[in-house]
């Protein structure tokens, strides 16, 4: 009975979700392209609406699996998103990269959307041997470390404030030099 009545609350803390991940090549190497499905709480859609800045990361680790040592991790990325209202412009913005490039959306259900896409993360070709088996790691979460203190310490307690798609893993074999990549002509 106490792990029936544990099941609703994990399922419920659970406001990202996978839907879709995938490795497509390209010209210098591959892309990983993921969709999430992202649910705010009423808490956090309220916080943000005025003026809380809420920042995402979205992260992937590739592993390829060795019998004889530890796996191998030649790829570790970190993409950060920061969601917030611009109370002047009455617009919701989603500044995404190093570069503070930013988009506005006139609702918060738009920037979710692009948000529940993020960019592909390019990964260059000479860090993936062909023929090799890898493991994809991916995950978006809230940052509640970039959270203004007071809601930091109100996260701690409080499940509304956790936003996390746990890791999820998908497996892919790079095509060996003969092969061409899904999609291009012969």
């Amino acid at each position: 009975m106490a792990a029936c009545l544990l099941l609703p609350a994990a399922a419920q803390a659970e406001n990202i979700e996978l839907r879709e991940a995938r490795l497509e090549a390209q010209d210098e190497g591959y892309a990983v392209v993921v969709e999430y499905g992202i649910e705010l709480s009423p808490r956090l859609e309220e916080a943000i609406n005025k003026g809380v800045v809420l920042t995402f990361n979205f992260e992937l680790e590739l592993t390829r699996p060795r019998w004889y040592w530890f796996d191998e991790k030649p790829v570790e990325i970190l993409q950060t998103y920061r969601l917030y209202y611009h109370a002047l412009t009455r617009q919701y913005r989603l500044d995404a990269g190093p570069r503070t490039l930013y988009q506005s959306f006139n609702s918060l259900s738009e920037a979710l959307r692009l948000l529940a896409r993020p960019r592909p993360l390019p990964i260059e070709r000479s860090r993936i041997r062909q023929g090799e088996t890898y493991v994809a790691w991916v995950r978006m979460r809230l940052d509640v470390n970039q959270l203004p203190k007071p809601f930091q310490l109100s996260a701690l307690t409080n499940r509304e404030w956790t936003l996390d798609s746990d890791w999820r893993k998908f497996s892919f074999r790079p095509e060996t030099q003969g092969e061409r990549p899904p999609g291009e002509r012969k």
